[in-house]
């Protein structure tokens, strides 16, 4: 019997092109989605500096950590929701 081996193909150099969302969603449907697209950016930002769970990421945290990577300061609610993908991570 043979083994099996995990091919891995290395990611892109450059990020996959943005789609538009569909039309007819109403606002609050968009401005969800777009709120949790910016917490995962900030939650992987986080990660790559070190933190790694909740307790190490205070709004400030956070919030310095987006100006760093240019992204409009976060609300209190999008702190709270990169805090709880650190938490998912632990």
């Amino acid at each position: 019997m043979t083994a099996a081996t995990l091919i891995t193909k290395p990611l892109p150099a450059h990020p996959l092109p943005k789609k538009p969302l569909p039309a007819g969603w109403p606002r609050e449907r968009y401005e969800s989605h777009n709120r949790r697209l910016k917490a995962m950016r900030l939650a992987i930002a986080l990660l790559d500096t070190g933190v790694y769970r909740p307790e190490q990421a205070p709004n400030r945290t956070i919030r310095s950590t987006a100006a760093e990577i240019g992204v409009h300061t976060p609300s209190d609610t999008t702190c709270r929701m990169v805090r709880a993908l650190l938490y998912d991570h632990c």
